[in-house]
Formats: structure tokens, C-alpha cells, sequence
């Protein structure tokens, strides 16, 4: 059954229920158990942001599905040129069966949804990145099991932010440990203790870790933050994932990559048995298709 919901703007625009059944899909069509199809569909891709992980597991995962994926970047089409961004909504609504965007501004996403006749998928914003939430869970789920507590160390990102009230969705517990500049936004903690998560952040990343079986970290300068690195660099001294931070613990790592080796992970983490951020990575492709499918309809 498709999704109550149209769009896929934020992990919270599905109930747990539904997140559930999604990741459920995903861990099916990865094993090859089922092998639904969007025969002749066509997602529009919409990049204001490089990326890697976003695009070829979107291009790939719709080529899988039978369907095709177009690449619009800021040189291809009139966003940022000129063109109202809900006059390019109204007019991929009538070309393509959904859009995935990965912009800057959150409210941008937001009007792409308002104006576009067809689902639209958050491929990343300033705010949020549901569809890394999405591959984590199945990631967690495959590995160490949803019974699970993880420490997120580091900035209080869109991924962060994402990731916890994804988490307490999934009846998954987490920790928070972020500079008290650099924390997530007091909503997000609102949002998870709506589904009976307690969250207590915290600015000491040994107390975050104590006890997790997953450390979870991302970049501590992300894209467009760039004159920012000199002052984050000095905020986040200490909130490095290395082998100092988990010792005595059995802790597995994640990442959604890419990482700044020598930043907030070492290459020794990152490169041991412990990481599990290939695993994300491919799981992104995975879990976005079962999205695909149920908000494009599969056969």
C-alpha cells in the first residue's frame, strides 16, 4: 500500500508504522524476496549540492526499478536563474512522476512540495536528510539489531537532527553530545519525545559514549561552511570518534560520509572492523528504493 503521506520532506512525514513497513521493503528488495518495478517512471533530480551517495544511488536504484533518473544541476535548468522556484515545481509536476531535491534552504524543498503535482523526496537540506535516516535503521537493523542504544558525537547537523527523531521512531535509543554552539535544534528533541524518546544532550562526549553500542558521527564543516573552519575546528576539540574515545567499549561506528579523515574520525576508526559506514552507504540505495516504490506506486 502507498504511503499516507505524498511527499517525503522529513523521516516524521511518516508514522512509525509506516517507517517500519519502509525499512521492512528495503531489507526485502535487498535480499531479492520481492522485486517490485516502476516500469518507465522518471525521477527528476534536482541538485543545488554535489554529492556522490545521492545521485548514483538514486540513478542506480531507478534503473533498477525498471525507471530513469534525470540529473538537474544548477547549469541545466532555471533554478537560480531567474525562474520562481514554484514556476519550476508546477512544470516538473507535469514532466516527471517525482522529484528528489538536494538543496540548501529546507523551505525551498518545502515549496517544491506545494507546487509540484507529483511526490517530492528530500535528498538533503540545511535541516534534514530523511533518506540517510532510512538506510541507518536498515543499517542498525542488519548489524547490531534495533535494540540498540547510539551516541551521536559531534555537530548537531542535518543528519543528526534527522537520525534522533528517526531513532525514536524505531524505539531506537540515543545520546547526544555536540559544543553547546554547535547543538541540534530544541525542536528535534520535541519532535522525538513525541514518540516516548527521552533525549538529554549533553557537551561531553565520553558520557554520550558510555555504554552505546553505536558511535555515530558526521562532519564537523559541511558544504557552504567553509569560512567557518577555523572556529569549528577549535569548538569541536574533543569530540573526535578515535580509538582513545572508544576504548573498553565494543561499539560499532557510523558515518554517512564523505568523511574529513583526521577531523572528527581517524583513519584507523574508520578503516577497522568497527566502521560501518560502507554498509550506509550502500543501504542508501536500498532503503530509497523501497521509498521510491511506495511513493511512486510499484508494480
Amino acid at each position: 500500500m502507498p504511503l499516507a503521506t505524498d511527499d517525503f520532506l522529513d523521516i516524521d512525514d511518516v508514522t512509525p508504522a509506516e517507517l517500519d513497513a519502509l525499512i521492512d521493503r528495503a531489507a526485502a528488495m535487498k535480499a531479492g524476496e520481492t522485486d517490485p518495478r516502476l516500469p518507465d517512471a522518471t525521477l527528476g533530480m534536482i541538485f543545488e549540492k554535489p554529492s556522490t551517495r545521492t545521485r548514483v544511488s538514486f540513478e542506480t536504484g531507478m534503473t533498477r526499478l525498471g525507471g530513469h533518473a534525470m540529473f538537474l544541476g544548477p547549469d541545466d535548468i532555471q533554478l537560480g536563474h531567474g525562474e520562481p522556484l514554484r514556476d519550476t515545481a508546477r512544470v516538473l509536476g507535469r514532466y516527471v512522476d517525482g522529484v528528489m531535491a538536494r538543496l540548501f534552504d529546507h523551505e525551498d524543498v518545502e515549496t517544491l512540495a506545494e507546487h509540484a503535482d507529483c511526490p517530492v523526496i528530500n535528498g538533503l537540506t540545511d535541516e534534514a536528510h530523511p533518506c540517510q535516516t532510512l538506510a541507518d535503521l536498515l543499517t542498525i537493523r542488519e548489524t547490531v539489531g534495533e535494540d540498540a542504544t547510539v551516541a551521536w558525537v559531534g555537530d548537531g547537523n542535518n543528519v543528526g537532527q534527522s537520525f534522533v527523531v528517526g531513532a525514536a521512531m524505531a524505539g531506537i535509543d540515543v545520546a547526544v553530545a555536540t559544543p553547546a554552539e554547535y547543538g541540534m535544534n530544541p525542536a528535534v528533541f520535541d519532535r522525538a519525545a513525541a514518540f516516548g524518546a527521552d533525549v538529554e544532550p549533553t557537551t561531553d562526549p565520553e558520557v554520550a559514549v558510555d555504554g552505546a553500542d553505536i558511535v555515530y558521527t558526521d562532519v564537523w564543516i559541511s558544504m557552504g561552511q567553509e569560512d567557518e573552519r577555523a572556529e569549528k575546528l577549535a569548538a569541536f576539540e574533543g569530540f573526535q570518534v578515535n580509538q582513545e574515545l572508544l576504548a573498553g567499549t565494543d561499539a560499532k561506528v557510523m558515518h554517512c560520509l564523505p568523511a574529513h579523515r583526521g577531523e572528527e574520525i581517524t583513519n584507523d576508526v574508520l578503516e577497522s572492523d568497527r566502521a560501518l559506514a560502507w554498509d550506509q552507504a550502500e543501504n542508501r540505495m536500498h532503503a530509497q528504493n523501497a521509498l521510491l516504490v511506495e511513493l511512486l506506486g510499484g508494480e
